[in-house]
């Protein structure tokens, strides 16, 4: 995520604590720090805030943080199901803010990355869980998950059939509307929410696009604008 505060603010329609702070970053890793956007019942008004979360959710049973290592996606089939899941999917639903990501393609012997996003610049959101765990020393750490579904069908038109080959399987992205039922604190159905989610899903991706680019975003320790620039393979 490399957009301003203000931006974020505006496309997500939220508000935001004027002391947030957001690195930029483009070429985020699990257990940094992500934008989410969540609602909360405030003095019985409903609130769209942003918060900083931790990207890899850890559950408030948790023994330490390094549960969240293995939880920054989340299988939307059985997220009623896993222990590590099945408390936030009920109460604690967020959306995870982005400006694209990065998935790899095998060509032959060799792997290349490519960067999905919206071709105008527009944040796609994917729907998340987010939980609080408290450490040691009594502070709160906000962690967070993606949601993932099945990939589009190999014969799905346009940019779908680009992104069944890149991977198995989709975070999952909302539109507005979808995303104001996946938020709202009040939805109990949570198995008709995530059944709305996976019915949507595919129309929003198709207005996504893909291009090649540097295979330095496999190193995390790379992190410059350039990453997100279209990059040929017959460059390297």
């Amino acid at each position: 995520m490399a957009k301003a505060i203000g931006d974020l603010v505006a496309e997500a329609e939220a508000e935001a604590d004027a002391n947030l702070e957001l690195r930029q970053s483009w070429n985020v890793a699990p257990t940094t720090d992500v934008p989410i956007v969540l609602e909360r019942l405030v003095e019985g008004e409903l609130h769209r805030q942003i918060h900083v979360a931790r990207w890899g959710l850890v559950p408030g049973w948790a023994k330490d943080l390094s549960v969240g290592v293995r939880a920054f996606n989340a299988r939307s089939e059985t997220v009623e199901s896993k222990p590590t899941f099945r408390s936030a999917v009920k109460k604690r639903r967020a959306a995870v803010p982005v400006q694209g990501y990065y998935e790899w393609k095998k060509v032959g012997a060799k792997k290349h990355p490519y960067f999905v996003h919206h071709p105008a610049g527009e944040l796609i959101f994917f729907a998340g869980l987010y939980e609080w765990w408290k450490d040691a020393d009594d502070s709160w750490v906000l962690s967070t998950t993606i949601l993932t579904m099945d990939s589009p069908p190999a014969d799905a038109p346009g940019v779908l059939a680009e992104l069944a080959e890149l991977h198995d399987r989709l975070p999952i992205p909302m539109d507005q509307q979808t995303m104001k039922q996946w938020l709202d604190p009040a939805a109990c159905d949570t198995a008709v929410l995530l059944d709305e989610l996976r019915a949507n899903a595919f129309d929003v991706a198709a207005h996504w696009t893909l291009h090649e680019v540097d295979p330095a975003v496999g190193n995390v320790r790379n992190n410059y604008a350039e990453l997100i620039e279209p990059h040929s393979s017959s460059l390297f």
